[in-house]
């Protein structure tokens, strides 16, 4: 049973890599051979494709569709880029700001594709407006006083990037100024799409290797009460979140722009031409949402009790919402409950404010009459055929197919039998197994899925904690966080392909930068788990439900 479990996991995780069928359809092969084989059977294997926490995933994916329908994300972003500033070493944190914030409650992919049109509208306005300057002083006869803010822009870190669409003309920007607004402009793109997948990380629903921990955890240990939650993982990664993003933005000012304190902040300094521009920009698409809707309005209300419910359920140091409102609610109401119940919500609230038009009727227009009694029907705040285009379809197929290798590896004893092979392990310190684990994660998922990469590995890491009596979580929540840092490659998450098609960021700039990004990656987690992850989730015990599970 072992054996032929293990080929096809093995069968999977190759085609996983290579890519030679899609991701999805590779999802689909335990639905057939693992009844073939007699590992297990159809039905057991089949109800894992759409089980409590993929249904957490589809709610959650859900609203975050109608965010992105009414751009709600888009007024968020502007809004909070206006009151930071536009100094380039601010707005760059800005960016990372905003752009972690969304991608915590909508898909990476999407925030970053919203983002980067933005970036790029900012920085071609702040250079345009450059050029416009050295032009009229030019024009105006005052040759060395251009020679001069030359020569101060070309030592200046802080100067925006150029972005040449061969509309401009480069003969009068000396090399050295064209070669930091390239850098600087270099380093604006990657902080989007690094800070996507850092934003991802810091809630369960943010990104798919989350969502894989969430339900292996749920598979591999039934009993284990519920310890990974919507409040528990918020309260374990979000700091870690802010610790990233700030190291990283750290990182990305030094390799792009250098770092000058005076200048990177410049309280009390007058803005400069360039700045009052890209101000204007961002106001001019600010004016171009105009007033919020109606239909946002309740988007944003949707979302906001979303997340209070999340939160509430059963924060651990009180009594949830779930155990006061109903009888034995801990036992049978699970994150996934509040997800789909705001998703129905969306396709019942109207996008537009409802009117009921009811007066006496007139006697001689006795059709209009009905009419006038009848209330405005409106659309609601989302459409299937939004969803049904937008969902990421393969995602779900693909967190299924995780779910049942891990079932299926549980059950055959697969994974029983790779702890046994794993036990001279425990004479390793458990931090340095964490530190080490989470830094081969972090390379395997430069070119692999993230969502595979944890799917294949965290429950083989679960079957080695058992054997050497660590905590699970010890090791399987730093390789979660782990998988989601693709810094690296282009071709490693899809944040970073949007970013690379823009045609400003080379695969070495990328690669180079990246390096240090899952340097950083690994020693934030490696901190987090050791220093509020273990009173967070009891690390130093190993709890009753992972050794009954073992025994069982």
């Amino acid at each position: 049973q072992e054996a032929k479990c293990a080929y096809i996991v093995i069968i999977m995780a190759v085609y996983w890599c290579t890519e030679v069928i899609p991701l999805a359809i590779t999802s689909l092969m335990p639905a057939v051979f693992f009844p073939l084989l007699g590992v297990q059977s159809s039905k057991s294997v089949c109800s894992q494709y759409l089980n409590n926490t993929n249904m957490l995933f589809v709610g959650g994916l859900i609203v975050a569709l109608s965010v992105e329908q009414w751009n709600l994300h888009k007024r968020i972003a502007l809004k909070v880029l206006l009151i930071l500033g536009v100094k380039p070493p601010l707005l760059m944190l800005g960016f990372m700001i905003v752009t972690a914030f969304l991608s915590m409650w909508i898909s990476n992919t999407a925030t970053t594709a919203m983002m980067i049109p933005i970036v790029q509208a900012v920085l071609e306005q702040m250079d345009s407006t450059d050029f416009d300057v050295t032009m009229m002083e030019q024009a105006a006869g005052q040759t060395n006083t251009v020679i001069e803010m030359e020569e101060k822009n070309a030592s200046d870190p802080t100067s925006v990037p150029v972005i040449s669409n061969g509309q401009i003309p480069d003969d009068h920007r000396s090399s050295e100024e064209k070669k930091t607004r390239e850098r600087i402009c270099k380093g604006m793109m990657l902080c989007v799409c690094y800070a996507a997948s850092i934003g991802g990380t810091a809630t369960l629903t943010g990104t798919g290797p989350n969502v894989v921990l969430k339900g292996q955890m749920d598979q591999l240990y039934p009993d284990n009460n519920d310890v990974v939650n919507f409040a528990s993982w918020f309260g374990f990664a979000f700091p870690n979140m802010i610790l990233m993003l700030v190291l990283a933005w750290f990182w990305l000012q030094c390799s792009f722009m250098g770092f000058n304190l005076k200048k990177s902040w410049g309280c009390g300094t007058e803005r400069t031409a360039k700045e009052k521009a890209a101000y204007d920009v961002l106001k001019t698409e600010m004016k171009k949402l105009g007033p919020i809707s109606y239909a946002e309005f309740n988007v944003l209300l949707m979302f906001v009790s979303l997340v209070l419910l999340w939160f509430s359920r059963h924060p651990g140091f009180v009594k949830g919402w779930a155990a006061r409102l109903f009888p034995g609610g801990e036992k049978y109401i699970t994150d996934s409950a509040p997800a789909v119940f705001i998703a129905l919500l969306l396709f019942i609230l109207p996008a537009n404010k409802p009117r009921f038009r009811c007066w006496k009727p007139r006697v001689s227009d006795p059709e209009q009459a009905e009419e006038d009694i009848k209330p405005d029907l409106t659309a609601p705040l989302l459409d299937w055929n939004v969803v049904q285009r937008k969902m990421p379809w393969s995602i779900v197929l693909l967190l299924g197919g995780g779910f049942a290798l891990a079932d299926a590896s549980a059950h055959s004893g697969l994974s029983a039998w790779l702890g046994r092979q794993m036990t001279p392990l425990g004479s390793i310190p458990p931090w340095a197994i964490a530190s080490v684990l989470s830094l081969i994660i972090a390379v395997f998922t430069e070119c692999t899925s993230n969502v595979a990469t944890a799917t294949l590995f965290l429950p083989v890491f679960s079957s080695m904690a058992a054997s050497v009596k660590i905590h699970p979580l010890y090791v399987m929540l730093p390789s979660t966080l782990s998988a989601s840092f693709a810094f690296m490659l282009p071709v490693a998450t899809p944040p970073n392909a949007i970013v690379f098609s823009y045609g400003h960021v080379r695969v070495w700039d990328m690669v180079k930068t990246g390096v240090v990004m899952n340097i950083i990656g690994v020693f934030c987690v490696t901190l987090a788990i050791n220093m509020w992850g273990r009173p967070l989730f009891n690390l130093d015990t190993f709890p009753d439900w992972a050794n009954s599970t073992i025994n069982q």
